[in-house]
Formats: structure tokens, sequence, C-alpha cells
């Protein structure tokens, strides 16, 4: 008895010793799991006192090479643009009114002169024989451009065409067998995945930059985004990116490009973690045009729209990204498809927008007669079209953001809905400047801001209510009449017409609730 207990707790001990090997080795291998230490390296590492070194696992080392080896077969394609344009610089006469007054444009003196205007920018190779992307607002208005390859040599360059639309420039150099980038998916690029940005940030000095970072959105649109680029649906990445990264490229870790550098979203003028690209999918189709025939052709719905106010949203149950239809142009596709005033389109192909905007740079990126499924709702009830694009007419910004609202004077007070209406007077209407135009309605004065006219339908004072339930009204009198037969609780459609600063009328729809009884 006593025998077999000695002989149990022996092979407990050993077992216990195995064990503690095992354990030993494993979580050796999770820290050195492909090269083991070596008794050399041991001692080296505490011969002087340091700390022993901390060891990648291969995992980690992988993730590590990837950036290496992207970094090192991106850069060969990307180059630094120098251009400059001179800039006339018109000198005042510090002398004027004075007796010496022609002494400043005597011979000799200071007059009128020509000052060269500097700015760097960057770029990507995207074929062997000189072609590269960047930028229009790097090489606009350059009377020279110079550029510089990674491995140090100065060329030439020339423009091939440029497009300030999707602020896009093809430039060429005279050279061969240069290295060029692949161009990647847009539909496979995620929010999250990791990306590089290559450029020249604020100096010639810092060329080649790489700086590392995530997708951080998709899609971004707005209309302030569309004053730096009409068409594009912004990659948004916090990816280092400062002045002088214009134009660069934006790659993923397969080394392909997913997008140019653009622009960034900055209150101090650098960098702060909130950088946009142009996406591959339009950087694609405006260089290959250019590249083809110098120009670029772009699909033509033929529509002003915006966007839809919480309570029109809520009375026909669509999305507020969804587009508002405030006119269709006469002989356009949208006619022909039997488009109207007052639609809301929901979805382009299948696909459900999250912007208005989003028709723009959907529609914009098409080519003329590409075909295209349009959603929408008319009246609370959803329907499908099927439109083939024109060519969009180069005087045209085409579809546009928004309405916006104009005038209102006379008496009657609309207490239950939050804010009054008045009959336009001639007075009021030269005063908005609307001589020239045909507009009727009743003016919105005195809205309550914390009314649901003015925080869900989005009522603005100045405002003029042209229709109310779809019937047109052109004083407070009829406005009332109207009024009058809704019934209590209905909620009913309003067609509003804007007066922008420039003086031109936007119309739009909203959604007006008649409060119960």
């Amino acid at each position: 008895m006593r025998i077999q207990s000695k002989t149990t707790a022996l092979v407990l001990v050993v077992a216990a010793f195995l064990a503690g090997i095992l354990f030993t080795t494993a979580g050796a291998n999770l820290f050195t799991s492909d090269a083991a230490w070596t008794e050399a390296s041991h001692a080296a590492a505490f011969n002087d006192g340091a700390e022993a070194p901390v060891r990648l696992g291969s995992e980690a080392r992988n993730f590590e090479e990837a950036f290496i080896q992207v970094s090192e077969a991106i850069n060969p394609t990307v180059v630094q643009i120098h251009s400059e344009k001179v800039v006339r610089q018109q000198l005042t006469n510090p002398f004027e009114g004075t007796p010496w007054e022609n002494f400043f444009n005597a011979p000799g003196g200071d007059r009128d002169r020509e000052l060269r205007s500097q700015a760097l920018g960057s770029g990507v190779i995207i074929r062997s024989d000189g072609y590269i992307i960047t930028n229009n607002h790097v090489i606009d208005g350059a009377d020279e451009l110079e550029v510089k390859l990674f491995d140090g040599e100065f060329y030439e360059a020339q423009v091939v065409g440029s497009d300030p639309a999707s602020d896009l420039a093809v430039i060429k150099v005279d050279a061969e067998n240069l290295p060029a980038i692949t161009f990647g998916d847009i539909g496979t690029v995620r929010v999250g995945q990791w990306v590089l940005a290559f450029g020249s940030p604020l100096s010639e000095d810092l060329g080649n930059t790489v700086t590392a970072g995530i997708v951080s959105a998709m899609g971004r649109t707005s209309v302030n985004l569309s004053q730096l680029n009409t068409f594009a649906a912004f990659i948004q990445t916090d990816a280092a990116i400062n002045p002088g990264n214009s134009g660069g490229p934006l790659v993923n870790l397969e080394g392909q490009l997913i997008g140019i550098n653009s622009a960034i979203f900055s209150r101090s003028g650098g960098y702060q973690g909130i950088g946009f690209a142009i996406p591959v999918d339009v950087v694609k189709n405006v260089t290959d045009q250019l590249i083809e025939s110098g120009s670029v052709r772009r699909g033509y719905l033929g529509v002003l729209f915006g966007r839809v106010s919480p309570a029109l949203a809520e009375a026909w149950n669509v999305p507020r990204g969804s587009a508002l239809v405030s006119e269709v142009q006469p002989g356009t596709p949208a006619d022909e498809a039997g488009l109207k005033e007052g639609d809301v389109i929901v979805a382009v192909d299948g696909r459900e927008l999250q912007d208005n905007y989003q028709l723009l740079t959907i529609i914009g990126n098409k080519h003329p007669g590409d075909t295209v499924k349009l959603t929408y709702v008319r009246d609370g009830e959803r329907h499908t079209t099927t439109v083939t694009l024109g060519t969009r007419p180069d005087d045209l910004t085409a579809e546009k953001e928004g309405p916006r609202p104009k005038d209102r004077n006379s008496d009657v007070m609309k207490e239950d809905l939050g804010f009054e209406i008045r009959n336009l007077t001639p007075a009021t209407v030269e005063r908005l400047g609307l001589t020239d135009q045909d507009v009727t309605g009743v003016l919105v004065v005195n809205i309550d801001e914390n009314s649901d006219a003015f925080r869900e339908a989005e009522l603005r004072q100045y405002d003029i209510i042209t229709e109310i339930d779809r019937k047109p009204v052109r004083n407070a009198t009829e406005f009332q009449e109207i009024y009058d037969k809704i019934e209590p609780g209905k909620t009913f459609i309003v067609k509003v017409a804007r007066v922008t600063r420039g003086g031109q009328v936007n119309s739009f729809f909203t959604a007006l609730t008649k409060p119960k009884k």
C-alpha cells in the first residue's frame, strides 16, 4: 500500500514536470513561432544589462512585410510635380494725386510686373509610356510642368487633358518602360481596411512619403464636398494627407490603386485625420476618356433635385437620403421616361440612395446611352422606370442640389401650423428680386422655430408656398379655402419656392400635417 503511494507520487511528479516543459514550449512558440532562441543571442541580450528583445511572431512579421513590399512596389510609380505659372501683379501708384505722380511711371520706375508662381503636387504613373494621373488643381493654369521620378530623373510634362468637374487631369512625359500602377476594384474596398497614401506633403524635400491608415468611410457626398468635386463619392481615410499629397495614389495592401488623394477636412489647414480620395471607378472612367479624346462625356438625366424634408420622408415613407425632383426639363431622358415634378427617387439600379447628391455622382459617372433603372415614389406609391441616359450639356451643372424659397405678405395667421402667411405684393416681389420671374403664392413669415413646420418640414422665413395639397395658390384667401377642406390630422403636400442669394428661384416639396381639433 505504501509502495503504491510512492509510485503514484512519482508518476505525478514526472507528469507535472513534462506538463511544465510542454507549457513553456508552447508559450515560447507564441512569440517565436518560426525561429528558436540561440544561446548566443540570449547571452548577448543580457551581457550589457539590456532587456531581452521582443521577437515578433510570423503573423506580425508578415503584416509588417506587407507594408514594406507595397511601399517598395508603389514608390517607383509615384512622381513629384512642379508647376509654374506667370502671375501679373498690378501695383498701385503710391504718388497718385501728388506732384510726384508721374515719377511712378517714369522709365525705370516700378510698373505692373510679372511674378512666377510655383506649386507642388503629386501624381502616379498609369502607363509605362509616360501617362500620369494627378489632380486638376495641381496643374490648373500652369505654364510649365516638370515631373521628378522616384529615381531622381526630371522630365518636362505636357497636359493630355483635364476635367475640373472631377478634379482629375492626365499629363505625359516623354519616357518609356516606366513602372506603372495597377487599378483596383472599388467594389472590393471596405471600411476598416488598411490603405497607404503616397506623395510629397508640404515640401519637395519630402518626396515619396508613405503614410498608413484605414478606409474611414465610403461614398462621402455633400453640398460642401461637391464644391471640391462634382462627380466623386469620396473615399474618406485617416492616412495622413497634407498639401502636396494632392494627386498621389491611395492603395490597398495588394498594391492596387483605389483612389487619388484630393482633399482634406481641416480647421488648421493641415492634417487632422480626415482626408478624401477620388475613388478608382471615377478615376478610371475619366482618365480613359481623357487619354482617348482629351475630354469627358457624362450621362445625363435632365432633372433638378434636392433633399427630402423629414416631414415628407415620414408622410411618404421614403428614406431621408432620397432625391426629391423639383423640375423635369422638357425633352430630356427623365421627361421621356415619365418622371414628374414632386417624384422622389429612392434608388438607382436597385442601389438605395444614402444621400440625395448620390444621384448626381451615379448618373454623372455613367456614359451617354447607358440605361438605368430608377425606383421612385409618387404620391406615396412606389414605381420603377428604365431611362436611357443622354449626353450631359457642357453648359449645365445639370442635376442640382436642392431648392430655395420665395416671398410673402398679407394678413392670414396659421397659428396651428406654426407660421403666418401674407400675400405677395409688388414691393415684396421687387425686394426679393423676382420682377422678371413669374411666381405666385403666399409668403411665409413669423415662423416658429420650435414648430414642426420649421423643424420637420424645413420651411423658412420668406419661403413662398405655391401649392398645398396639390392645388395652386395665388393668395392667402385661396390658401385658406384649400386648407379648410383638408381633414384634421391629415398630412398634405406643400410646394415651396425659395430664392437663393444669387436671385435664383428653386422649388421643392415638403409636407405639413393639419392638427386635430
